[in-house]
C-alpha cells in the first residue's frame, strides 16, 4: 500500500489527509505545532494516525509522496532530508485534482486574488452553478473532493500552494497582478517570486482560459517568455484593442460573445483595485458560460471580503478602516488611493523584504499621522521619519488604536492597511483585523 505523509495539520493538511484516507493510502500526519482540536476529531474520526509537537523521521522519510502545508519553507529541516531522499512533496491542491473531473477557476495575484475569487464565486454561486470555494480561502479542496461532488472549484492560490503543484491545470488561469511579497520565502529575488505566480498558466491548452491584467508591467514581460497556448483574455482599465475587458465613459464593458457593459456607479465594489477585480471577475464568468443578466447582478450584490477595507466603525466622526488583508506595498498603495479623507495610518508587523517608497508619495499626500505597530520598526522608521509626520510605536492593539484615536480629527479616517505580516504581534491577519474591530468598538 502506497504511503502518504501529510506535513502541516490545519486546513489544507487535514484535508488531503481524509482524501488520502478515502482513496485507500497508508496515510500519516505530523505537525510540529500543536494541532488544533477540531481537526485532530476530523482526523480521529477517519481513523488517520498523527503526532504534533515533533517530526518523527522515521515515520515520515518512508514515505512514498509527501503532502506539506504551504507554510511550510523549501528549506525546513525535513523538508530538506526529503529532498536528500528524492521522495516527491506535492500541495494540497496538486493531491486533490488528481481525484475530481471538475472545472478548475484558479486565481493568484499579489494583490487583489481574495476579493477576486469571493467575487467569482459570488456569481457563480447565485447563477445556480453547483460550485465549491477553495484554496487560501474557503473549506480544503482535498476535503471537498472527498466529501461532496462539485462541477467546477474557485481557488484561490498563493505562490506558496504553486510552488509545489506540477500535473495540475487550471481551466481558467485569472493573473491579478504580481509586485514584491514574501520576498523572504525566495531568498530575496523577485524572479524566484514571479516564477512561482507565473505557474498559473503551466498545462493549460488551447481549450483553457489566461485571464490577466494587461497593463502590469511585470507580467507584461513574463509573457514574452511563454509559449500560451490558452485563450488570452486581457483587461485595463483603459479601452484598447488588446484588451476584452475595460471602461469607457464611465460604463464598464466586457466584449465576450455577447457583449455586455453596464454603469461603472452601479458596480458593488468602488476604487481602482476594485475595478480590476471586478473586470476579472466578469471575464472569468462569461467564460464559465455564465449570462450577462446573472454577471451583472452578481456584480451589483458582492458584499466584499472581511479585512479588505472593511468598515469598522465610526466613533466621533472619525471613520476607521479594517485592511489587514493588506500584507505588502502595494496593496497598502491601493488602500491609500481610495482614501478621500486626511488618513492616520498604520503600519508594521513581520517585514517581507518591503520597499516602502512606493507608498512615498501618498503617505505625503494623505496622511496626518502615522502609528508603527511591530516587534521591530527601524526600518519604518529609517523609511518615513523625515516626513514630518507624527508618529508612535506600539505593541498592542489597544495602545494602537488609542494612539490613532489621539492623531485623528473628525472627518479624518484611521486605516489599518499594515504592509507586513501578522506573525510578530498577532496569530494570523485575521486576528490583527478582529482585535483592530473590536477596540475600535470599545472606544
Amino acid at each position: 500500500m502506497k504511503r502518504i505523509v501529510v506535513l502541516g495539520a490545519a486546513e489544507s493538511g487535514a484535508g488531503a489527509a481524509v482524501l488520502a484516507k478515502k482513496e485507500g493510502f497508508d496515510v500519516f500526519v505530523s505537525d510540529m505545532s500543536k494541532i488544533k482540536d477540531r481537526y485532530k476529531e476530523l482526523l480521529d474520526k477517519h481513523g488517520i494516525v498523527w503526532e504534533e509537537g515533533q517530526h518523527t523521521e522515521s515515520l515520515i522519510l518512508n514515505a512514498d509522496e509527501v503532502i506539506k502545508s504551504p507554510g511550510i519553507p523549501e528549506n525546513a529541516p525535513m523538508i530538506m532530508k526529503l529532498k536528500e531522499k528524492n521522495i516527491p512533496i506535492i500541495s494540497e491542491i496538486e493531491f486533490a485534482g488528481r481525484y475530481t473531473d471538475a472545472k478548475m477557476i484558479c486565481i493568484t495575484g499579489s494583490n487583489g486574488k481574495t476579493t477576486t475569487t469571493s467575487l467569482i464565486y459570488h456569481i457563480l454561486k447565485n447563477a445556480g452553478y453547483n460550485v465549491g470555494l477553495a484554496g487560501n480561502i474557503g473549506s480544503s479542496l482535498a476535503l471537498q473532493v472527498a466529501e461532496q461532488n462539485f462541477d467546477y472549484y474557485v481557488i484561490e492560490l498563493s505562490s506558496f500552494q504553486l510552488d509545489n503543484m506540477y500535473d495540475f491545470k487550471a481551466d481558467i488561469a485569472v493573473l491579478m497582478n504580481i509586485t514584491p511579497d514574501h520576498l523572504d520565502r525566495y531568498d530575496f529575488k523577485m524572479q524566484n517570486y514571479v516564477d512561482s505566480k507565473m505557474r498559473i498558466i503551466q498545462n493549460q491548452t488551447e481549450d483553457d482560459a489566461f485571464v490577466f491584467w494587461n497593463d502590469d508591467p511585470i507580467v507584461a514581460e513574463e509573457l514574452k517568455k511563454y509559449n500560451i497556448k490558452a485563450k488570452m483574455c486581457p483587461f485595463s482599465e483603459f479601452k484598447s484593442n488588446s484588451v476584452i475587458g475595460y471602461v469607457d465613459a464611465d460604463e464598464y464593458v466586457i466584449e465576450g460573445p455577447v457583449p455586455f457593459n453596464m454603469e461603472q456607479e452601479e458596480l458593488a465594489l468602488r476604487g481602482k483595485h476594485n475595478l480590476y477585480n471586478s473586470l476579472a471577475a466578469g471575464i472569468t464568468a462569461d467564460l464559465a458560460g455564465v449570462s450577462n443578466e446573472q454577471i451583472r447582478e452578481g456584480l451589483k450584490t458582492f458584499e466584499g471580503v472581511e479585512h479588505r477595507l472593511e468598515k469598522a466603525g465610526r466613533v466621533r466622526g472619525v471613520e476607521f478602516i479594517n485592511d489587514s488583508k493588506a500584507t505588502n506595498v502595494n496593496a497598502c498603495w491601493y488602500a491609500l488611493d481610495s482614501m478621500r479623507t486626511p488618513t492616520v495610518l498604520i503600519l508594521g508587523g513581520k517585514d517581507k523584504g518591503n520597499d516602502y517608497s512606493e507608498i512615498f508619495d501618498l503617505v505625503r499626500e494623505k496622511c496626518i499621522g502615522l502609528v508603527f505597530m511591530g516587534v521591530d520598526n527601524s526600518k519604518l522608521h529609517a523609511a518615513f521619519d523625515g516626513f514630518g509626520i507624527p508618529i508612535a510605536d506600539v505593541k498592542s492593539m489597544k495602545d494602537c488604536v488609542d494612539e490613532c484615536y489621539k492623531m485623528a480629527k473628525p472627518g479624518s479616517t484611521v486605516l489599518l492597511s499594515p504592509c507586513c505580516a501578522s506573525f510578530d504581534l498577532f496569530k494570523n491577519m485575521e486576528d490583527r483585523g478582529e482585535q483592530f474591530k473590536e477596540c475600535v468598538k470599545n472606544l
